[in-house]
């Protein structure tokens, strides 16, 4: 836990803190992309180490978040089936499609599994040649490459009863869509660390100087999020718009070239639906043809489902910074962690859990 704790420690993220505040002169705001930084961002107050001219908004950092309404109904759709055994990481579990969820598909007896791993769905498959088993694959750039390799590995098998599910989402589309809006009020980044140690950090560049908004790479513990947002107030302040890595303990330029190989082989670019969003071109994965045969949406022929949100819902401005989950005004009352209106309010990296769990009032 030592290398843990020293970015937890308290001392030191006031000293961070305490240069932040001399070096801001002027209001800006930050957002930070990840879900999993929202959550310390909120948890550990870091908010209020800050000066108040300086604002962090959350993104739509979060894939359980972000993945439209339609590709639930899909999961649902599918997980209904007989004969199928469908299988999820647990966070897409109570995510709401347009009338149920999949643990109301399994309460009503079907076959819905949780794994932690998409090669436990590929065993599955391997021990139930009878069904068909279906993996959920859901996540940024960080989960393309497992899931890449359980469709390899399946096809090595030689199974024909093993499909996955593809709902990946790409992050530099998304901070693209975001600083073109004309709603935007966004002036520097805290990019996700996760997502740029597969990557790298070569996609930023142009991000960076193009809409002369500084990105910094960044890690999720408080010290990794304070000395992030220290250094993109430096660059603001400076007038300075490059990409910078406060996460090199983990990060390098070019990321993980492995991962990215297989990430290659399997999947291209598409574009994609973001849950309260709308259509971001580009900004997705679907599998490459010669892995169609894996391809779930092909094989239950589920293409053409298509839904809209709820009314009540405003996850779509959460995501995109321009309000806070209080400013909801379903908030924690028809929207709640028992009975949500969105996913941000059932995701463990979702910004409304984040604020209902932590902190209920606005800032």
């Amino acid at each position: 836990m030592r290398y843990v704790d020293e970015y937890r420690d308290r001392e030191k993220a006031e000293k961070v803190a305490a240069q932040i505040h001399a070096i801001t002169t002027r209001p800006w705001t930050i957002m930070e992309i990840c879900g999993g930084q929202t959550h310390a961002i909120v948890k550990y107050g870091i908010e209020e180490l800050l000066p108040r001219s300086l604002t962090l908004v959350h993104g739509p950092g979060c894939p359980v978040c972000v993945t439209p309404l339609e590709m639930i109904d899909k999961a649902i759709a599918i997980a209904s089936r007989q004969g199928v055994i469908f299988t999820s990481f647990g966070d897409m579990m109570r995510v709401p499609g347009s009338e149920k969820d999949l643990l109301s598909v399994k309460a009503e007896g079907g076959n819905v599994r949780m794994v932690y791993s998409p090669l436990d769905a590929v065993k599955i498959a391997q021990e139930n040649p009878e069904k068909n088993v279906v993996f959920f694959a859901v996540g940024f750039e960080t989960t393309a490459p497992p899931n890449a390799m359980a469709v390899v590995q399946a096809r090595r098998l030689g199974l024909r009863n093993f499909s996955i599910l593809v709902s990946h989402v790409l992050v530099p589309p998304a901070i693209e869509a975001i600083l073109s809006s004309p709603e935007n009020r966004v002036q520097g980044f805290l990019a996700a660390g996760h997502v740029c140690a597969v990557m790298g950090t070569e996609e930023y560049h142009q991000l960076a100087a193009g809409h002369k908004t500084p990105i910094v790479v960044t890690g999720f513990e408080p010290l990794d999020i304070l000395r992030g947002i220290a250094m993109a107030v430096h660059q603001l302040e400076r007038g300075q718009y490059v990409v910078e890595n406060e996460y090199a303990r983990v990060v390098r330029p070019e990321g993980n070239p492995q991962a990215r190989s297989i990430i290659r082989e399997v999947f291209e670019e598409t574009d994609r639906k973001w849950r309260g969003i709308g259509l971001i071109p580009g900004s997705g994965y679907r599998l490459r043809d010669a892995y169609e045969q894996f391809d779930a949406e092909k094989v239950f022929q589920v293409e053409g489902i298509d839904t809209h949100e709820s009314h009540l819902c405003i996850a779509g401005k959460v995501l995109q910074g321009l309000k806070k989950p209080p400013e909801c005004p379903a908030f924690d009352k028809e929207c709640s962690p028992e009975h949500p209106l969105g996913a941000p309010m059932v995701s463990s990296e979702g910004a409304c859990a984040a604020y209902y769990h932590y902190r209920k009032t606005a800032n």
